[in-house]
């Protein structure tokens, strides 16, 4: 298909707080330690709210690409696969790239971005610069900037992944803006594959032959219905030990090709795709590739929602219009 312009994106969401206290109180307040923290270690960030562990961003060099993990909700019921991020004793085990909540694509100028096949095969998502935290009395934000680096030769573009994690409570919110610049001198031509995208890996409960339940914004339900279909947003939710939980993912209406087409599977993988029409129509006529021009830049957003509790339809669409409202 033909080039297409980058999408646009609405800016940076502002955080206001204001206090109408008298100035010794506003000091007292500047010398209390931040609710929301985090700690570096080897590879990894962990984001913490009062001490207890939010999520974790996983950097290092013997991981292919970024991620987050674990993802729970603010009670701690974690509802992302543990493996093979950590010891695990679920029964599926397939798709070792499926890790937590990341972003990448199998087919980026015939490069594989998504699936990591033996050494030399596939490409990274490498970090070209040390990451960038700032955590609040209400959230936190990671900032990375990463080369696409194919298995030999050089980076082919840059990838910037901002997340920003923060409690509306009873929910936890990660919002996430993934800009890639064709910044080096050639276009980026995203291939039509439904291996891609932004994405989640849920634990086994939350699967569709675990008794999961699967709709989007159409009002489709399970798998067969709504893989490879346009949505503005896509929920899994089930009942587990602890109660029913749920994840939601919100495609946002600057967004390329919005409403995005879902690579929404009943194992537990749900990831927003808007590079793919062949493999989701079944049509070999029908061609999802993008070309983003060289030194242009492509910018997309997406929110995930994190819940205990059932979660209707008519408060999904509340949140969702919180979401596109935002700035």
């Amino acid at each position: 298909m033909g080039r297409s312009k980058p999408s646009q994106i609405l800016g940076n969401r502002a955080l206001l707080l204001l206090l109408h206290v008298p100035l010794c109180s506003l000091n007292a307040f500047a010398a209390d330690p931040p609710a929301w923290s985090y700690v570096q270690r080897a590879g990894k960030i962990e984001l913490q709210r009062s001490g207890q562990l939010i999520t974790a961003v996983h950097f290092g060099r013997h991981w292919d690409k970024p991620f987050l993990h674990p993802l729970v909700t603010p009670s701690g019921i974690q509802l992302s696969r543990r493996w093979p991020v950590e010891p695990s004793e679920e029964k599926f085990k397939d798709h070792p790239w499926h890790r937590g909540l990341w972003w990448g694509h199998g087919d980026i100028n015939g490069v594989d971005f998504w699936r990591e096949l033996e050494v030399g095969k596939t490409g990274k998502l490498i970090l070209s610069e040390a990451p960038r935290v700032d955590c609040t009395q209400d959230h936190c934000l990671v900032d990375l900037v990463l080369w696409l680096q194919p298995p030999s030769g050089d980076p082919i573009g840059t990838v910037r992944e901002r997340f920003t994690v923060w409690d509306q409570l009873p929910l936890r919110v990660i919002d996430a803006e993934i800009s890639v610049a064709a910044d080096r001198g050639r276009d980026l031509r995203f291939g039509d594959t439904e291996d891609g995208g932004f994405a989640v890996r849920l634990t086994d409960p939350l699967r569709e032959d675990q008794g999961a339940q699967l709709v989007n914004s159409q009002g489709l339900k399970g798998t067969n219905q709504i893989w490879g279909k346009p949505a503005r947003w896509v929920h899994y939710s089930a009942q587990l030990a602890s109660g029913r939980c749920g994840v939601v993912m919100f495609d946002h209406p600057g967004n390329v090709r919005h409403p995005t087409r879902w690579h929404a599977r009943g194992y537990g993988l749900c990831s927003a795709n808007p590079f793919c029409l062949a493999d989701f129509t079944g049509d070999r006529k029908q061609d999802g590739s993008y070309t983003l021009p060289a030194g242009q830049l492509l910018r997309l957003r997406y929110r995930v929602i994190l819940h205990e509790g059932d979660l209707p339809a008519a408060r999904i669409e509340e949140l969702y219009t919180q979401f596109i409202n935002q700035d």
